[in-house]
């Protein structure tokens, strides 16, 4: 039952360290949940590869695993940087010119984007991370800038720069994105994650964007610039308008203050159990196993505060994506969620009665309430499109959440929602207690208090019914 009940999910990063079908399948048998294709890298030929070794092992193991298509955004990158290193001093007079198109190994280096339209002198541009600092110092043409060092470090390939004092505004839409979107309109993917994201009305552009193309995947919206953060208002329609947040806390650390990004999580997280959207905390949550088997304590501290928040996700980025030890953080940041959520009391919060989902807030707050009262061993979810199962696991009740769908693609997507395992049946009207007594039978569902039954709560509609309206408790 532990990892059936592990309730905050884990999300990681595929990439070059995680490239063979060996490795995918060890991550899920390790206890990853979900897996994210980042965009910015790779070929649409490895990206298939990649969504075959996950469903193959999905389906080995009997379980949904979301797949997210992670768009790369109008994230500034550098150009190719022959041999792919170069190490930057302090005080170093770095060019990037938008005009160079091969790196000789020299200061000059090659980005891809026209800076020089849209700095200032004085702007602080912040190159891999925020690895190295420095500011503007001169526009030098056209189509470059001069910087100055102000540490040493190094640079690779196609890193970011973050430019938070730089108005750039305009579309966020840039033409790779739309090419990699139009591709993935045709394979597997449960949620498309978009970058960068400003205010809600890009997202709800977003939405007509995939119902053009047909895509019903769910959308994450990744937080990380100042104009989505710095008004709270503004931050809460974005959360209404999404299907789920990415608390993208790199690029956030850099455009608005590494200080403000523990407040926005937490404030995240609390709006998203507000409005039953999925939460996912994001970057640098086990960084040092990068390079190292064990995490630090501070890293650990990190993901336990993150699962006593609420928040349904955690996520990897390098740690499996370019890591030595890939599998070994996957283990590491199950053992903290379990330890965590059987010692820790989640943070609870006030709905706000106002809410867009107040019908389904009401029936879940109920049904978790009866499951408190009667010392429930699960709650079962009859739904059609998830909804009535997102509204369930906002209230964070203390036990498992077995969801039952006809639909194998929101099972899928049920896969990132807290405390939440899907099973694809056909339609009944008594298709929950039905999933119920299987559990039972095969032993995944006992009784928790010792009892000689075991007792649900099934949380249920009528299938001619846009809602649900039904709460039953059933003794097995």
């Amino acid at each position: 039952m532990s990892e059936l009940f592990k309730r905050t999910k884990t999300l990681a990063t595929i990439g070059p360290a995680t490239d063979s079908e060996e490795m995918i399948d060890k991550l899920i048998a390790a206890g990853l949940d979900n897996c994210r294709l980042n965009f910015s890298h790779g070929s649409y030929e490895k990206m298939d590869e990649f969504i075959g070794w996950i469903r193959k092992a999905a389906n080995k193991y009997g379980r949904h695993v979301a797949i997210v298509q992670d768009l790369q955004g109008p994230k500034i990158r550098l150009g190719d940087i022959k041999d792919n290193y170069l190490e930057i001093n302090e005080g170093d007079d770095i060019i990037l010119d938008y005009a160079v198109t091969e790196h000789d190994g020299g200061l000059t280096l090659p980005v891809q984007y026209n800076l020089a339209e849209k700095v200032k002198v004085g702007d602080p541009v912040y190159i891999f991370d925020g690895k190295i600092r420095t500011h503007v110092q001169e526009i030098v043409s056209d189509t470059a800038i001069r910087l100055t060092a102000e540490n040493k470090g190094f640079v690779n390939s196609h890193k970011g720069l973050n430019l938070p004092d730089t108005d750039f505004g305009g579309d966020i839409f840039p033409e790779k994105d739309i090419r990699d979107l139009d591709w993935g309109v045709d394979k597997d993917f449960d949620y498309v994650a978009l970058s960068f994201i400003q205010k809600a009305e890009d997202i709800i552009t977003f939405r007509k964007m995939l119902e053009e193309r047909g895509s019903n995947a769910k959308i994450i919206a990744k937080i990380e610039t100042k104009n989505a953060v710095m008004d709270d208002q503004h931050l809460e329609e974005i959360v209404k308008a999404t299907d789920a947040i990415m608390v993208a806390r790199g690029d956030m650390g850099y455009e608005v203050g590494a200080e403000i990004v523990p407040v926005v999580q937490r404030k995240l997280i609390k709006m998203c159990r507000e409005h039953s959207k999925i939460c996912i905390v994001a970057t640098q949550t086990m960084a040092s196993m990068v390079d190292n088997p064990m995490p630090t304590r501070a890293e650990v501290s990190d993901v336990a505060n993150a699962v006593i928040q609420g928040a349904d996700v955690v996520m990897t980025s390098e740690e499996t994506a370019m890591g030595k030890y890939p599998v070994e953080t996957i283990q590491e940041i199950v053992k903290v969620i379990n330890y965590v959520q059987d010692h820790v009391e989640t943070t609870p919060i006030s709905r706000d009665p106002q809410s867009d989902n107040q019908d389904y807030d009401a029936i879940a707050e109920a049904a978790a309430s009866i499951a408190e009262h009667i010392e429930a061993d699960a709650i079962i979810c009859q739904t059609a499109t998830g909804r009535t199962a997102r509204a369930m696991a906002a209230q964070r009740p203390a036990l498992p959440i077995f969801s039952v769908t006809p639909n194998e693609r929101v099972a899928n997507q049920l896969s990132l929602v807290y405390g939440n395992r899907a099973y694809v049946r056909e339609y009944s009207p008594e298709f929950g207690f039905e999933l119920a007594e299987e559990l039972v039978k095969s032993g995944v569902l006992s009784s928790r208090s010792g009892r000689d039954y075991v007792q649900v709560v099934i949380v249920s509609g009528d299938k001619d019914v846009a809602g649900t309206d039904t709460i039953k408790v059933r003794k097995i």
